[in-house]
């Protein structure tokens, strides 16, 4: 399995509603049908730590079957090259991290 992650710095002067917007772009990522599973947000309200970084303010988590589906996600799925068309103005950085993942058995 492949574990992409996304970390989203998002522009300070975003009206409410380009955030909005970019929320459900999100949300309609974190649904696509050939992922195991998909998850996004906003970064969580947990205890800071030296080790933890609170910098960001949204994050993706999308667990793909094969390398062959990241990559059909990466360079032929629609659905993402309307994200990146319609939010890409809204974000100052964005950092990927993609491995993976060993199975727990």
């Amino acid at each position: 399995m492949l574990i992409h992650r996304a970390l989203f710095w998002l522009k300070k002067d975003l009206t409410d509603a380009q955030r909005q917007l970019f929320q459900e772009e999100l949300s309609r990522l974190s649904r696509l049908p050939y992922l195991i599973q998909g998850w996004s947000g906003p970064v969580a309200a947990t205890p800071h730590r030296a080790v933890t970084d609170h910098s960001f303010d949204y994050a993706t988590s999308f667990h793909f079957r094969h390398l062959e589906d990241h990559e059909h996600y990466q360079t032929r799925c629609p659905e993402h090259a309307r994200f990146v068309q319609t939010c890409q103005s809204f974000w100052d950085q964005v950092v990927v991290h993609d491995f993976e993942a060993a199975d727990p058995d």
